[in-house]
């Protein structure tokens, strides 16, 4: 992987689109409903997520993938997001994570197609458990497409130590951890890479960039953001609640100072 230097600033050139796999069960949250429909403080992480990538101004268009049976509720969740210059479209996932993103891959082809948008030149993919997510990072992602990386992902430094084990719990090694890297999302590609990838999965892949990776293709890394955090267990959730209540008040904070 090679380090991209970002400038945050995307050149305007053809359109973002950006999947979002939303069909997780959540069953190590606990509560009771697929992950992407559990609030964060008032609003779903699934609203989050897509409203967070467009309120980025770098992506146009949004393809949502949800549970079979949640298909009605996103409609419902994201129909004030839409706009005549963003393209929300809510389609049911697969079986696991590729199938789901290969649908939504899918859906966005054809949806396009029929409204005669213009095509994208960049595809984001985006868990929406990372609801968190600031713009920057969404930047630092386009922009390094744009600029000509096939293959691109948001990264932070990993700081704790890491042991590599053996099926019996031993361990049998310890990585230099000054060459391993977090990889959080959106991660971008250029259509004909993520495209190609897809095509040639054979099998479950829990990471876009690491199908790329078996074509023997190059993925370049940004620096990622703290705020990017995933949102799998309780304590994940706690602590988004946190974030979102410190955001709020630095927000009313400023309003204040602004309009006193």
């Amino acid at each position: 992987m090679t380090q991209h230097e970002s400038s945050g600033h995307p050149a305007p050139t053809g359109r973002v689109a950006a999947v979002v796999p939303a069909a997780g069960s959540g069953v190590r949250l606990g509560a009771g409903v697929p992950k992407a429909f559990v609030e964060v403080s008032g609003r779903t992480m699934l609203e989050r997520a897509v409203a967070g990538l467009l309120a980025s101004g770098a992506v146009d268009d949004v393809v949502a993938v949800v549970p079979g049976d949640r298909v009605a509720e996103a409609e419902e969740l994201l129909a004030p997001l839409r706009s005549g210059d963003h393209l929300v479209v809510v389609t049911t996932g697969g079986a696991q994570r590729t199938d789901s993103v290969r649908n939504g891959l899918a859906v966005l082809t054809a949806s396009l197609a029929r409204s005669g948008t213009s095509v994208h030149d960049v595809v984001l993919v985006h868990d929406a458990a990372r609801c968190l997510t600031p713009a920057a990072p969404i930047l630092r992602v386009v922009e390094a497409v744009r600029s000509g990386e096939g293959a691109v992902v948001p990264v932070l430094p990993v700081i704790d130590t890491v042991k590599q084990v053996d099926a019996g719990g031993y361990v049998v090694g310890t990585p230099d951890r000054a060459a391993l890297r977090a990889v959080q999302t959106p991660q971008g590609f250029a259509p004909d890479v993520l495209l190609a990838a897809y095509d040639a999965a054979g099998d479950v892949a829990t990471d876009d960039a690491g199908l790329v990776e078996r074509l023997g293709r190059r993925v370049a890394t940004v620096a990622g953001d703290v705020l990017s955090f995933k949102i799998t267990t309780a304590s994940d959730h706690a602590r988004a609640l946190e974030e979102v209540r410190a955001l709020e008040e630095s927000v009313h904070r400023k309003n204040s100072k602004e309009d006193p």
